[in-house]
Parts: structure tokens; C-alpha cells; sequence
């Protein structure tokens, strides 16, 4: 018998004895005699049989959703006034069953200043940020308080945009932010024309007439091209018919097609470009997205956004804004704090990353989130440690340790590496 069919022969019968062992169900372990030859204590409970261990589950456990963020005790909203010059509206609103103490901040635009000021406010120039308002409010219970701002600038015909956030007393914790952009209002004559029906308006009147006297004329023409030959064929001395005479037919041409021995050569040179061009673009991008390079100009997914303070700026998977910057004075090392809102706007529960969070100094350097000092400025919470659940916002610091007393010139926020991100300039 040759030595491979002994193989498989034995390999066969070890493989059968074991699917009989496995068929075989166990049997219990037989008590010793002296064990079975004493009674057990009347007062003894039974032993319960010991428990078989479960099997795994067919399919693996699904990833438990993330929790969702807690709705804020204190709410704001921001709006703009329809009015000649700028004028903001900001309700603070108190759900709760009790009193709040609350900090609420406008920052104003570069090159504003604010004329008017409603509730006690007062405006001033904050630690390594622009001019903002500052009122120091307590909110009964289940109430809402309206504030107003009205701000002169140097260019009054340009959209401004005005964030305002409510933090805790003491001006650390972000209870909630809201922005609004004010645009100046659209002349008389502007709104009169807007007002006027469209068809009144003189230049769709000329149109209007213009088209017309098109088609008037090609009309003619071709009423008159028509009837050229059909005068001719009526005519007394006329030899035409009112059909044409078909044209003499040329004979035909036999087509030249290529040789193969063309096309194969230049297909492979064609389909060699493309792969090598891929290669290229993709080897770029993923030089572009790398973690210790500078701002990207573009990602695999999504496209980037560039924005100023106030803007919802949105990537692929959230929408930042970030509503407030604002660095320790008279230190080598400080820490700068960003006032940043992040919305998840996926159906999916996503997740992100400290390392992601950029802040660029003027030198050209970068720093990433101090994950500790952030996790502190949040009352010890991670606010990475758990993804986002689709569909929800949240209002948080991030904190950045950054060399030098110039602050940071441009953060950089993103969803994962391979996001585009946004980048916003900070004045």
C-alpha cells in the first residue's frame, strides 16, 4: 500500500473516533463509597447542581450607545436686530426649579466697540481676546432674562458676527453658547425693486422683447426658405419638381481599424498612468494628513472650512464653533482656553481625539489639546473618552499650553485623521 493512502487511512480514523467521543455525552463522576455510605445531616439544605458554563453568543455584542450629553441648566440664544446699525438681542433662560448664578460673555468683533448696553453690562478687553461684554447675572427659577448690545465699526455695510456664551460664576464652566450674525439692511431702492413683480422689472422687460424679435424673425426667415422651392415648381417656366433629386451616392469606404499589435501597447501605457497617478495622489494625501505636519489644505473625506470666531464651520462628521479664546497673562507657559461647540451631524455615535485639536502659534509651531488641563477645566471629565451619540451638541473648554506671549494665531479642529477638519482664525 503506498505510504499516502496509510495517511489518509489513519488520518480518516483519528478524525471518526473523535466525532464519537464528541457524540458521547459525559458521564457523572461516581461518588466514592465511604461518601455514599454516610447519610447526609438532616439539616443540611440540598446542593444545587453545579452550573454549566453558557455558551458564547452567536454574534458579538453590540457597542453600547453612547450616553447622551445633559441638557445644560442654563440656555442662550443670540439674534440680530433689523436695524440701520449693529444691535443684538441675547435671551438667557433658566429651566431649572432654582436660582443661578451665571457669567454671560459677547465677544465682539475685531474693529467693534459697543454704544449700548443693556442690564448692568459692562465691556472690556479680556486676557488674550478681543473686546467682549461681560454681565454678571442671577436667574431665578424657570425665568428669562433679555440682554442687548449695540456696536459701532469701521466698515458698517460688512456682516458681523457676535457669540455669546453663560458660564458659571466663576467664568470657567460653559453652561451654553449661541452665535448670530448681523447684515446691514438692504437700501430703500434695494427693497422697493424687491417689492416690484418681476415681470415689471426693465431688465426682463428688454429680455422679454428681445426674445420676441428673435423668434419673429426666425420665424420669417423660415416661412420664406420654405416657400422658395415650392414657387419654383409652380412656376409656368419652371423645370424643378417639388422633391429634390436625391444625390448621385458616393461609394462607400472601407474602414481602416487598427492593429492590435497598436492598441494593446498604448492601453498598457494608459492603464499604467492611471495606476501610477493614484498611487501619487494617495501617497500625497496621506503625507497631507499626517499628524505632525501643518494645517491641511484638504483630507480623504470631506472638504475643509475656514471660518473666524462665531462661525459654524462643519467637516465631515461635526460642526465647530468655536465662540471664545482667551490665554493667561505673564507667562512663559500658559495655558489658552477655547470655548468650543461640537455637533455631531451623523446618525452615528462618532468619535474624536485630543491629538487632532490643534492650536498654531505665530512661529509656525503647533500644539495639541493639554488633555489633562482640559479634562480639569471640565469638572474632571474626559470628554474624549466616549464618542458623541448622533444628533447631539455639546459646549466645552479646550485647553492649550502654548510658549511665548503671543497667543495662538489659528486652531484646528477635526473629527478623526482622515477628516479635512476646519481652521479658524483667532483676531
Amino acid at each position: 500500500m503506498p505510504a499516502s493512502t496509510r495517511h489518509h487511512r489513519a488520518l480518516a480514523v483519528f478524525v471518526h473516533c473523535l466525532g464519537i467521543l464528541a457524540a458521547v455525552p459525559a458521564l457523572p463522576t461516581a461518588a466514592p463509597p465511604a461518601a455514599a455510605a454516610q447519610p447526609p445531616p438532616a439539616a443540611a439544605a440540598p446542593t444545587p447542581a453545579p452550573a454549566m458554563p453558557s455558551a458564547p453568543p452567536a454574534v458579538p455584542t453590540p457597542t453600547r450607545a453612547a450616553p447622551p450629553v445633559a441638557k445644560p441648566p442654563v440656555t442662550v440664544a443670540v439674534a440680530p436686530e433689523s436695524t440701520p446699525a449693529p444691535r443684538y438681542r441675547i435671551e438667557v433662560r433658566n429651566a431649572g426649579s432654582s436660582p443661578v448664578d451665571t457669567t454671560v460673555r459677547q465677544e465682539l468683533p475685531p474693529g467693534a466697540s459697543a454704544t449700548a448696553i443693556t442690564a448692568g453690562g459692562r465691556a472690556s478687553r479680556a486676557a488674550g481676546s478681543a473686546t467682549e461684554v461681560t454681565w454678571q447675572l442671577k436667574l431665578p427659577a424657570r425665568s428669562t432674562t433679555t440682554l442687548g448690545t449695540a456696536l459701532t465699526t469701521a466698515a458698517p455695510h460688512r456682516p458681523l458676527t457676535a457669540p455669546a456664551c453663560a458660564f458659571a460664576r466663576d467664568g470657567s464652566r460653559p453652561y451654553d453658547c449661541a452665535t448670530a450674525t448681523w447684515n446691514a439692511a438692504a437700501p430703500a431702492a434695494a427693497q422697493e425693486t424687491a417689492g416690484t413683480p418681476a415681470w415689471r422689472h426693465t431688465p426682463v422687460l428688454l429680455a422679454g422683447l428681445a426674445t420676441v424679435a428673435v423668434l419673429a424673425v426666425g420665424g420669417v426667415w423660415t416661412w420664406r426658405r420654405r416657400r422658395r422651392p415650392v414657387a419654383a415648381a409652380l412656376s409656368p417656366g419652371g423645370r424643378g419638381t417639388v422633391y429634390p433629386r436625391p444625390a448621385t451616392p458616393r461609394p462607400a469606404q472601407a474602414r481602416r481599424t487598427p492593429s492590435v499589435w497598436l492598441i494593446v501597447p498604448v492601453a498598457a501605457t494608459v492603464l499604467a498612468g492611471t495606476v501610477g497617478t493614484a498611487a501619487w495622489t494617495a501617497t500625497r494625501e496621506v503625507a497631507a494628513i499626517d499628524t505632525d505636519s501643518q494645517p491641511t489644505s484638504g483630507a480623504w473625506i470631506g472638504r475643509g472650512a475656514n471660518g473666524a470666531i462665531g462661525e459654524p464651520l462643519r467637516e465631515s462628521a461635526f460642526e465647530f464653533t468655536v465662540y471664545r479664546i482667551a490665554c493667561e497673562p505673564g507667562r512663559s507657559a500658559r495655558q489658552c482656553q477655547a470655548t468650543v461647540g461640537v455637533r455631531n451631524l451623523t446618525p452615528e455615535q462618532q468619535s474624536w481625539h485630543g491629538r487632532l485639536q490643534r492650536a498654531y502659534l505665530p512661529d509656525g509651531n503647533f500644539v495639541t489639546t493639554d488633555e489633562q488641563a482640559t479634562r480639569a477645566a471640565n469638572q474632571g471629565r474626559d470628554v474624549f473618552a466616549q464618542p458623541m451619540a448622533a444628533g447631539s451638541r455639546a459646549v466645552l473648554p479646550l485647553v492649550f499650553t502654548v510658549d511665548g506671549q503671543a497667543p495662538p494665531e489659528q486652531l484646528e479642529l477635526r473629527s478623526g485623521v482622515f477628516s479635512a477638519g476646519v481652521r479658524v482664525d483667532v483676531p
